[in-house]
C-alpha cells in the first residue's frame, strides 16, 4: 500500500479504552483498537501508540476537589500505564509484536522510555506504547503525543475519536448545524479555542510542523483508509489558504 505515513503516533483517550462502559476498560473496544492497529502495521506502517487515562482518574478533576495537583497528576500518569499494559495485551493476543515504554520508572512492567530504543523498536515493526504522559506534572497526554512524535521523527500524530468525525465549530452531538472542518491551520485552532487538543502540544506540533488528523478511531476501517491517503476527518497542517477556502 502507497502511503504518506512512514511512522506515526495514535493517540487513544481513555474513553476509548472505556468503550461503552461509564469507567474502567472495556474489553472489546480495547480488542477492537487491536484489531485495527494490526491491520495498519500490517502494512509496513511503523506506529507509536499514546493512551490517556481519563477512563479510570483525571487529575485535574481530582486537583479541583481538594488534591493536591502534582500528586492528582501522577495519578493520572499511573492510569495511563493501566491502559497502556491492557492495550499491550490485546495487540500481542493478535500477533502484534508491542512494548511498552514508562516515563515513570516501573521497571517491573515496562521499559523506560529511551529515545532511540523506541525508534529501534520501530524500525523492528514493534508498536511501541508511550506510557505515563511525559512524567511531569502540568502536562496533558495530548502533550505527551507531541512530544513523543516529534522525538521520533513521526509524520503526524492520528488524534481518534469517538463518534466524533473530524473538528467543528461546535459540538456535533449537541448542534446539528455545527460545521466540521476539512482543514485548519494551526492558529485557527488556538485563536478559536477548538476541542482539538491543549494549546500546549498544537503549538509544539505548529512549531515542529507536524500535522494533526482528528478522525473517528470507531468507523471501522479508518485508520487503514488515513494510511491510504483518503481525506478523512479534520487535518491540522501548515494547509495553503487554497485548501482552507474549501471550509
Amino acid at each position: 500500500m502507497a502511503t504518506p505515513y512512514r511512522r506515526v503516533v495514535l493517540k487513544l483517550s481513555g474513553a476509548s479504552i472505556q468503550g461503552g462502559r461509564g469507567y474502567g476498560i472495556d474489553s472489546e473496544a480495547v480488542a477492537y483498537l487491536a484489531g485495527e492497529i494490526r491491520e495498519a502495521v500490517a502494512t509496513g506502517v511503523e506506529m507509536a501508540v499514546v493512551v490517556g487515562g481519563g477512563n479510570i482518574w483525571r487529575g485535574a478533576d481530582a486537583a479541583e476537589r481538594g488534591m493536591e495537583r502534582a500528586a492528582a497528576d501522577y495519578a493520572g500518569m499511573l492510569a495511563t500505564l493501566i491502559n497502556s499494559l491492557a492495550l499491550q495485551d490485546a495487540l500481542e493476543q493478535v500477533g502484534v509484536d508491542t512494548r511498552t515504554q514508562s516515563a515513570l520508572t516501573v521497571q517491573a512492567v515496562a521499559e523506560p522510555f529511551i529515545r532511540r530504543r523506541a525508534i529501534r523498536h520501530l524500525e523492528k515493526g514493534r508498536v511501541v506504547i508511550f506510557a505515563a504522559g511525559t512524567g511531569n506534572p502540568f502536562m496533558s497526554t495530548d502533550t505527551a503525543a507531541a512530544l513523543r512524535a516529534v522525538e521520533i521523527n513521526a509524520n503526524a500524530i492520528f488524534m481518534a475519536k469517538n463518534q466524533v468525525d473530524g473538528v467543528y465549530d461546535a459540538d456535533p452531538r449537541v448542534n446539528p448545524d455545527a460545521k466540521r472542518f476539512d482543514y485548519l491551520e494551526y492558529m485557527d485552532v488556538l485563536n478559536k479555542g477548538l476541542e482539538v487538543m491543549d494549546n500546549t502540544a498544537v503549538s509544539l506540533c505548529m512549531d515542529n510542523h507536524l500535522p494533526i488528523v482528528v478522525f473517528d478511531m470507531f468507523k471501522s476501517g479508518s485508520l487503514m483508509r488515513l494510511l491510504n491517503a483518503e481525506q478523512l476527518g479534520t487535518l491540522v497542517a501548515d494547509v495553503p489558504e487554497s485548501l482552507l477556502s474549501r471550509d
